[in-house]
């Protein structure tokens, strides 16, 4: 986003948190206005003059506002309602960046929820988790990712797959990014949990590893990466036998190799080199 967007988001978000904070019922309105945020954006991604306009900076900030309290004053609960018209009031750079800033809202209302609710380590796992499978399940990825299918023909084949499985606020989470692609499943899904991650104050380690990790292991690997990079950490582990021994960690645009694969590869670059001299 730019500069005049992030300032935008950045005071909707202060709003949105004390809302929620002060909401008789947190957990209920915390889903409610998520839930409700999506829908919106939904009808904006439908209706491209409306999207314009509730973000067009030619007109007041009153104007803008009466356009949301016109469109969806009898369609939203009044604390939707509230962010809607809070994030109508700021200057976006672009009509995309205010689209952009509700789903972010909507997302963080989940993730409040959860919070709440006690069960936001738990929906971060179970994101990354589903990303894993997905990686996995190479013919399910395809049909979800393919773009001849509506977003919801993707929802509905997704939410078969994990309904029942996963908390309630995994499956609206999952199923609203499965709607909106940024990249592909897999990596928004894997993306999606990190900014749970990140709301639980921890950075992200991905760790492929030849066989699963046990607790004292993972426990041990966060201890360690803590000491590295100077914060918390949350490990989103996978296996991955092709690696023969070892494991592969991935801090944000850092790799470190320690797979068997990875050294045995680096033996052959070694020697080639050596050969060519």
């Amino acid at each position: 986003m730019k500069a005049a967007s992030r300032e935008a988001q950045s005071h909707v978000t202060d709003t949105l948190d004390e809302l929620i904070r002060n909401a008789g019922n947190t957990v209920a309105v915390a889903a409610q206005i998520g839930t409700e945020l999506f829908l919106i954006v939904d009808q904006l991604d439908a209706e491209r003059a409306l999207r314009v306009a509730v973000a067009d900076t030619s007109l007041e900030a009153s104007q803008r506002e009466g356009i949301a309290r016109d469109v969806f004053g009898n369609k939203v609960a009044q604390p939707t309602l509230d962010i809607l018209t809070a994030a109508a009031q700021q200057e976006w750079s672009t009509p995309r960046e205010f689209r952009a800033g509700l789903v972010n809202l909507g997302r963080r209302a989940l993730e409040l929820g959860a919070k709440e609710q006690g069960q936001l380590e738990q929906v971060e796992n179970e994101l990354y988790e589903l990303s894993v499978l997905l990686e996995g399940e190479k013919e399910l990825t395809q049909l979800l990712s393919d773009r001849t299918a509506t977003p919801a023909q993707k929802r509905g084949l997704l939410a078969s797959v994990i309904y029942g499985k996963v908390t309630m606020f995994t499956e609206a989470l999952a199923l609203q990014v499965i709607g909106r692609p940024v990249h592909n499943p897999v990596d928004d899904l894997a993306e999606l949990a990190a900014g749970v991650a990140e709301l639980r104050g921890k950075a992200v380690a991905r760790v492929k590893s030849a066989e699963a990790l046990s607790e004292t292991q993972r426990d041990a690997l966060a201890r360690k990466l803590e000491q590295i990079y100077g914060r918390e950490m949350a490990i989103h582990s996978e296996v991955d036998p092709s690696l023969l021994g070892g494991m592969v960690v991935r801090v944000g645009d850092e790799v470190i190799d320690g797979s068997t694969r990875g050294k045995l590869d680096r033996l052959r670059t070694d020697m080639a080199a050596q050969a060519a001299k």
